[in-house]
């Protein structure tokens, strides 16, 4: 008798021992498929494949912070209450935020060489403050805003920090658009797997999306010092400014500061054009989000249409990260014109056919403009590493980044104010487009011609 339980038990353990193979298999597969994904072409050895890997975490923390706000702020009140939230969590978080953000920029290059360090503090920072909110997320307390403003600022000083960090990881035969999109996709892949993730610990409780975004951001806070040396070298570097104007285009030229405006037009109508994309994303980030919950896409209810319109715009910006990557031979200029024109088509025709296929031109439109914020982004990345001198090529990054945050905060705001009148907002929408694109096309197909040159002054 023991003899046959012996037996049983042995095949017990084997068959454990062979599931455990069987479960092990896919896992470690998909481990080296993505390992050799983020080390391909002389990333592992540059050290861009370390940040690759950070910024999926980092994206994962931030995602699970945000699944457990939403949860709180936005869906688990009526609408009306919930603009009220949403507004002041705005107000709170955002307002202080725009009169930092000016300020991340300066003060991040006063750390050309503790990079690393501005990193792990930024995952640090987010990783207690998480902690801190898990107290107050089930009530939506006041205590929560003041912390969520924490997480905001240390997010996007990692944002710039990040943007600074990657010109100075390039493989030898990667472009920035190229590396960019790979930072930029991995962040995507990372969020669809946290976004899942975050809801189903959210059925434990409000607070566990806060206790696994902890976790995310420790861990991140370990892997910024994997980051090689490189990142903390400060070597060549000047600051930037958003400033007018002339001068040879030479960093430091004639012993002045060197400034962003001396490269020629293509950076500043460059960013001009992401600017306005910028707003458009938020304006339809908030817009859309209280819209679907009282008029739902077609017989859809709430919940889908808001997944229907989140999956467009996740897959729009992945596509756009994609088409980025394949397009790092061609001008930046031209492709910003083309973007700005295919967001502004899509936006007038969603607000011309919104009353008989909101259904359709709803996730067209914000598809399209996932799509063409992510190319008009990495083409902006280009022309900063083409025209703007290594000097003071990480200030404009972190300059650039501030501006186009606040972007989104200016179109998120507009989105909450508006009544919610479906077709109204995508003429909102078509507007915010339309005074990006008279304000850049122009100057950026001058640019073009010129070769991304400035123009010949007139004396």
């Amino acid at each position: 008798m023991a003899a046959v339980r012996g037996t049983r038990e042995s095949k017990a353990r084997r068959a454990g021992r062979a599931a455990g193979r069987a479960l092990r298999r896919p896992l470690a597969g998909a481990a080296r498929g993505v390992r050799r994904a983020t080390h391909a072409q002389g990333a592992g050895e540059s050290g861009l494949a370390q940040l690759i890997e950070l910024h999926a975490v980092n994206a994962a923390g931030d995602m699970m912070i945000t699944v457990a706000l939403a949860s709180t702020v936005f869906f688990s009140v009526p609408t009306h209450e919930a603009r009220g939230r949403v507004a002041l969590y705005l107000l709170v978080t955002m307002a202080p935020f725009a009169l930092l953000a000016p300020v991340v920029g300066p003060l991040l290059d006063l750390l050309p060489h503790g990079r690393r360090a501005a990193m792990a503090g930024s995952m640090l920072a987010r990783a207690l403050l998480a902690l801190s909110m898990s107290g107050t997320v089930a009530d939506g307390g006041p205590g929560l805003y003041p912390a969520a403003l924490g997480v905001l600022v240390s997010s996007k000083a990692y944002g710039v920090v990040r943007s600074a960090v990657v010109p100075r990881l390039l493989p030898p035969r990667v472009s920035l658009v190229k590396a960019n999109s790979r930072v930029t996709l991995a962040g995507l892949l990372a969020t669809g797997v946290a976004a899942p993730l975050g809801a189903g610990l959210h059925l434990i409780g409000p607070a566990w999306p806060l206790y696994g975004a902890c976790a995310v951001f420790l861990a991140g806070a370990f892997l910024s010092f994997s980051l090689p040396h490189a990142v903390d070298s400060g070597k060549g570097e000047a600051r930037a400014r958003l400033a007018s104007r002339d001068g040879a285009g030479h960093a430091g030229a004639g012993g002045r500061r060197p400034r962003l405006r001396t490269v020629g037009p293509s950076v500043l109508h460059g960013l001009q054009a992401n600017a306005a994309l910028r707003s458009l994303s938020g304006f339809l980030t908030f817009f859309l989000a209280f819209l679907l919950r009282e008029h739902p896409l077609g017989g859809l209810g709430p919940a889908v249409s808001l997944g229907l319109v989140a999956v467009a715009a996740g897959a729009g910006n992945a596509l756009g990260t994609a088409v980025g990557a394949w397009l790092r031979a061609r001008g930046p200029e031209p492709i910003i014109a083309a973007v700005l024109g295919l967001a502004l088509a899509a936006t007038v025709l969603a607000a011309l056919c919104y009353e008989v296929l909101a259904v359709v031109v709803v996730p067209a439109a914000t598809a399209t403009a996932g799509l063409c914020q992510a190319l008009a982004k990495l083409s902006l990345d280009a022309m900063i590493q083409r025209d703007v001198p290594e000097a003071v090529r990480t200030s404009a990054f972190a300059r650039s980044e501030t501006v186009l945050q606040l972007s989104w905060v200016v179109g998120g705001a507009l989105g909450i104010a508006l009544p919610l009148i479906g077709t109204l907002g995508m003429v909102v929408a078509a507007g915010l487009v339309a005074l990006g694109a008279a304000l850049a096309v122009r100057g950026l197909l001058g640019a073009a011609r010129r070769g991304g040159r400035p123009a010949p002054r007139v004396v």
